[in-house]
């Protein structure tokens, strides 16, 4: 049995929602972003759509290795298109991300059971999802200038958690350990 590498992980407070989000990933062609967005999905609570075709087989090395050992602990959820996904999820809990969205992502009221759908790597969401889903399109600020977008993997970790984020604004939380010792933080 071999030891884990990381033990500094601490459980910070958080509330995790329930139900949790989903994302979907339409058309993904990178294993190590679908690889690195099951580990966010896995840490999070969050279920993982995968709608066909994928650009490689779920068996890759390069999917599992991005994954690290937490890629079989994943609830991944397969369609094997658009249509089918269609067919599966409440069309109308969707949020779709592009770079031409015209809204920013962090002007969106996420709500527990909410889908983040996502396009592919290199060509984003088809012209036909972003005419018939137009209201419900968002996108990321970014900079003007050279690049064209960010990484996929990025993208949904900054959406994810902005989604997190809301749910728990206003919470209650125990102090941080330090604050029952009469140590302050900050000024």
């Amino acid at each position: 049995m071999t030891k884990p590498l990381h033990t500094r992980r601490a459980d910070l407070p958080f509330h995790w929602p329930e139900p949790g989000f989903d994302i979907a990933l339409i058309e993904p062609e990178i294993p190590p972003n679908t690889g690195n967005i099951g580990r966010l999905c896995l840490a999070t609570g969050t279920r993982l759509h995968l709608v066909g075709p994928l650009g490689f087989r779920l068996s890759e090395s390069a999917l599992r290795r991005a994954g690290l050992d937490y890629w079989k602990d994943v609830e991944v959820i397969q369609h094997p298109n658009f249509a089918a996904f269609e067919q599966a999820v409440p069309m109308s809990r969707c949020h779709f991300f592009s770079t031409g969205g015209l809204r920013r992502y962090d002007q969106i009221h996420y709500r527990p059971g909410d889908i983040l759908v996502f396009g592919s790597e290199s060509r984003g969401l088809d012209e036909v999802i972003l005419t018939r889903y137009a209201p419900q399109i968002a996108g990321i600020p970014m900079k003007p200038g050279p690049v064209r977008s960010l990484n996929l993997a990025t993208s949904a970790g900054i959406i994810l958690y902005e989604a997190l984020r809301q749910g728990d604004q206003g919470r209650p939380h125990p102090c941080h350990p330090e604050c029952s010792r009469g140590i302050s933080f900050g000024s």
